[in-house]
């Protein structure tokens, strides 16, 4: 439980990133990001990701709260005012706090094993669990679920801290993304589903069907039971951008229910780095292609070099961001991008 100091230090971080949050730079920088995102040709967008760094940046130790619930949120408030004050970049600061919906996936049937580095932060081995094509009958698809009594107590818990201080949102599923390749080389292994496509293709396409269509009972399952969020504001989309768009929801929007054409949306392959572009195309792109369709606007990409599928990543529905790693001919991608889709570096 937060007692009264940590409900003190809370209150004051939250009054210090209100005051950021309404800066006017903010409302520059988001209207600058609406443009971006609309293709119109602004300055370079800049965003500062530093990701497994913050355990350098804000070490827990930084942390004053010692509640656990507390420490989470004094973190978060933290991290908003050092980016703020550190970062020269364009992450706008916003005064509103999102509480999640206590929403649970069923999962997929089985879990991935993997063998692990002693260290933390190390690297870790394949241990396939799907070892020969008769173990696809054991995934099962996702199933939906939403704990509305405990969706109600964090948002009260939420607006009884802080609620006269920051914009205080229950919110549903608001990043949407979609991992094939994660997903299935996590329970089959890297090397043996490189393999598989020419060993055993009738096997992957199985699995990648089966994804699919779990992928798309999700969708259905959020859109059923009203979960889906707008995401066309600050939230993180595809690789290195943000949702700020006039653009969504669509004009037929209709306030309260969200659905996937009101949202953006992304897939990734980046375990087919080395795969041909059709054999890309072939066992996961135009599986990617059909659950993003639905979506008003889709990202592309992660770290993957997309130099060689570049004309089968711009026939993606409503593609509007595409990833250029560092791995990629950055030239070449520019050249076949043009000014159809945000070149996201």
């Amino acid at each position: 439980m937060i007692n009264a100091t940590e409900r003190t230090t809370l209150r004051d971080l939250a009054k210090h990133v209100a005051d950021i949050a309404n800066l006017p730079v903010m409302a520059e920088k988001r209207a600058l990001w609406i443009k971006h995102n609309r293709l119109q040709r602004v300055r370079p967008m800049i965003l500062v990701f530093p990701e497994g760094s913050w355990r350098e940046l804000l070490p827990d130790a930084t942390l004053q709260c010692e509640d656990n619930d507390a420490r989470r949120i004094e973190w978060e408030l933290r991290r908003r005012l050092y980016t703020h004050e550190h970062f020269a970049d364009d992450t706008v600061v916003e005064r509103t706090w999102t509480v999640s919906k206590a929403i649970s996936n069923s999962g997929w049937g089985l879990q991935a094993r993997w063998h692990r580095s002693h260290m933390a932060t190390g690297a870790r081995a394949f241990d396939p669990v799907i070892l020969e094509p008769s173990d696809l009958k054991k995934m099962r698809h996702p199933v939906i679920a939403h704990d509305e009594a405990e969706s109600a107590r964090r948002l009260e818990q939420a607006q009884d801290l802080f609620g006269d201080i920051l914009d205080v949102r229950l919110r549903g599923i608001q990043h949407i993304s979609f991992h094939f390749m994660n997903l299935y080389t996590g329970l089959r292994g890297l090397e043996q589903v490189m393999l598989d496509m020419t060993t055993e293709p009738e096997m992957l396409h199985e699995a990648m069907a089966f994804i699919e269509e779990g992928y798309r009972g999700m969708v259905r399952q959020y859109a059923e039971m009203n979960l889906f969020d707008l995401n066309n504001d600050g939230t993180y989309h595809s690789s290195g951008g943000v949702g700020y768009t006039d653009e969504l929801p669509a004009p037929d929007f209709t306030p309260g229910r969200v659905r996937p054409c009101d949202m953006w949306a992304a897939a990734e392959a980046q375990e087919m780095a080395p795969v041909s572009p059709a054999m890309h195309r072939e066992f996961v792109m135009d599986y990617e292609k059909r659950v993003l369709a639905p979506f008003g606007l889709n990202g592309y990409g992660c770290c993957e070099d997309l130099t060689l599928k570049m004309n089968d990543v711009l026939t993606i529905p409503n593609i509007r961001r595409v990833s250029i790693s560092p791995f990629a001919n950055v030239d070449r991608c520019a050249e076949q991008l043009g000014a159809r889709a945000i070149f996201s570096w």
